[in-house]
Formats: structure tokens, C-alpha cells, sequence
């Protein structure tokens, strides 16, 4: 008896401990690589880069570790089509008593929102501030003097370095300084999308706290990038073509992100739309940027005509993304001139 007691006891010691922290975030742009630098800065955490159309599949595999303890998901804005899934997730990850953090500024269906808060997941939402200034904001007792700066980076790079408090931290640094790191950055960032391995580099480069000059060869790099993005200039003013209310064109040596506000601006529309096909997955990432004179919140117009024609899309009132099947990008750009109306 007293042998099977003892093992007994060994085998409850021997289950897995809880011990995983795990941050999920976007991998696209400064803002989700800044967020994810300042939450392994503070936890330690494991990242997970991912784009869009592999968010969900990310999440899935994360729900599976049973080691998994906290997870923090930054920069990550959810659509129709895969919001109900996400708060399916997480309420079964709240049950395993997971503490979640949801640190985010994309616009969000307030049904949604409430579900997330009613379940137990800690909401850090809004969308006056990008994600590294809300997760600096929030952590900044925790964090190196020099976070601030990753924060006001992320902040220029998603044009909202004038909001209330990304403005007050960058009265702290010397605006060109803060310009030229940012600016580097993205290009490390735009111009390695297929390496994760660099991102993550990047990653934990940025959580010690250091500049873009301190990080080997990122303006050399840069320097590589603008060479790249002068030549799609020239390829913008040739093909790209005019509806309505809008400018588009597919890219396909090229990010779509990289080339959007190239067509917005030569375009002379309100609405710039570039586009580029996803083989691997069967669809077309698609950018969408608006003009200080577009009107229409072009996140929400894009989150609902990208689930009707069974993709997903969304974000901000002028700078939003979508993912649209192959067939239907012809009748996504049709539909979304007339909605521009």
C-alpha cells in the first residue's frame, strides 16, 4: 500500500509544470516587432511572428502546449471571419487558468470585446495609440530607460506619432533621430518577411534596448531597400490603373505594403490599393492606405466586403490590410470602389 501511495504521489509530481510565457504578434511592421521586443524585455517571453493568413493556425498550435502559463497577443487586429474562433480559443485557454493579454489598437466589434473582458482576458485596447505605446505604457515601470525609443519608432512608422502620448515621448529624443531609426527598421523589417529567424533577431536585439546603428548591418540593408523601392516608383507611375474613387495595382517583386502609398500618391485619388498574390496560400495580401481627405473608415468597409467574398481584412480608418481569394480580387476592387462612395 504504502508503495503505491509513493507512486502515486511521483506520478502527480511528474506532470508538466505550467511555465511557458508566450507573446504572439504581428511580424509585418515596427509596431508588432517593437511590442513583441518590449514584452520579452519585461517577461522573458517566447515570440511568435506571424502575418494575417497564419494567425489563427498560430493560435491553435500556441492552445496546444499544455506548458503554456501566459500569453500576451499584440498587434494582431481580428475580422469577422475569425473573431468568433478567436474568443472560442482563449475562453478554453482561460479555463486552463492561461492568463491572456490582449494588447491591440485596430478597431474591434464591441460584441467582441465584451465577450473578451466577460471570459477573463486582460484588454489593453485603443485606437488612438499604436500597440508598442499602449504596451509601453502600461509595462513602463518594468522597462528599460531606452524602451521609450522602441515605442516612439513603432509610433512614426504607423503614423501616429502625434497622438497624446506617443507625442509626449517624442518631445524626449531628437525628432530626425527618431525618424532615421524608425525608417531603418521597417526596411529590416519589410525587406525580411520570408526570415522569420532575422525577425526574431530583431526582436531580441530591440529588448536589450538597442538603436538600428548598434545592430550589425541594418543600414546597409536599408540602404538595399531604398534602391529597391526607387525602382518601384517607376513601375507604379506605368501600370498602375485608375477607378472612381481609387488607384490599384498588383505588385509581384514587391510587398504590397511597400508600394500603397506610391499608388495612393501619384494615383491622385483618395484610396490606394496595391495587391500581391499569396501562391503558397491561393490569395492576394492586399494593402489599402486613404489620403487626410478620405472620409470613409476604410478598415471597417474592408473587414466586411473581404468576409463576404470569404477572405478577412480590416484595421484603421486610412491604413488597413485584407486577405482575398485569388478569384474574387477583381470583384473585392470593384465592390470597394462603390462602398467608397
Amino acid at each position: 500500500m504504502v508503495s503505491k501511495k509513493i507512486t502515486k504521489k511521483t506520478a502527480i509530481k511528474a506532470k508538466p509544470q505550467k511555465t511557458k510565457i508566450v507573446c504572439l504578434s504581428h511580424k509585418e511592421d515596427a509596431d508588432g516587432i517593437s511590442s513583441a521586443a518590449l514584452i520579452h524585455q519585461v517577461f522573458g517571453s517566447d515570440t511568435i511572428l506571424v502575418d494575417y493568413p497564419g494567425q489563427m493556425k498560430a493560435l491553435e498550435q500556441i492552445a496546444n502546449d499544455e506548458k503554456l502559463k501566459t500569453l500576451f497577443i499584440c498587434d494582431l487586429g481580428l475580422s469577422k471571419k475569425n473573431q468568433d474562433e478567436f474568443v472560442k480559443i482563449l475562453s478554453e485557454l482561460v479555463k486552463r487558468r492561461v492568463s491572456i493579454t490582449y494588447i491591440d489598437h485596430h478597431d474591434i466589434d464591441s460584441k467582441i470585446f465584451k465577450q473578451l473582458i466577460k471570459i477573463g482576458v486582460k484588454m489593453i485596447h485603443d485606437t488612438n495609440e499604436c500597440t508598442s505605446v499602449l504596451t509601453y505604457n502600461k509595462f513602463k515601470t518594468k522597462l528599460q530607460e531606452n524602451a521609450a525609443f522602441i515605442a516612439v519608432c513603432a509610433a512614426i512608422t504607423d503614423y501616429m506619432e502625434d497622438q497624446p502620448i506617443s507625442s509626449k515621448l517624442l518631445q524626449i529624443f531628437d525628432r530626425q533621430f527618431a525618424l532615421i531609426n524608425a525608417t531603418v527598421l521597417t526596411y529590416n523589417i519589410v525587406g525580411h518577411q520570408k526570415d522569420v529567424d532575422y525577425l526574431l533577431y530583431l526582436v531580441e536585439e530591440l529588448s536589450e534596448s538597442k538603436y538600428m546603428h548598434e545592430i550589425p548591418n541594418t543600414f546597409e540593408f536599408a540602404q538595399i531597400q531604398v534602391g529597391k523601392l526607387a525602382k518601384i516608383i517607376v513601375k507604379v507611375k506605368k501600370e498602375m490603373k485608375l477607378m472612381k474613387n481609387l488607384g490599384y495595382m498588383e505588385l509581384s517583386d514587391s510587398g504590397a505594403s511597400g508600394a500603397v502609398n506610391f499608388v495612393l500618391g501619384f494615383s491622385g485619388k483618395d484610396v490606394g490599393v496595391a495587391y500581391k498574390e499569396r501562391i503558397e496560400h491561393g490569395i492576394y495580401a492586399v494593402s489599402v492606405r486613404g489620403s487626410k481627405n478620405c472620409k470613409p473608415h476604410l478598415g471597417k468597409i474592408v473587414n466586411t466586403l473581404a468576409t463576404d467574398l470569404g477572405g478577412s481584412g480590416g484595421g484603421h480608418a486610412k491604413a488597413c490590410g485584407a486577405v482575398i481569394p485569388k478569384p474574387k480580387i477583381k470583384t473585392f476592387l470593384k465592390e470597394f470602389n462603390k462602398k467608397l462612395n
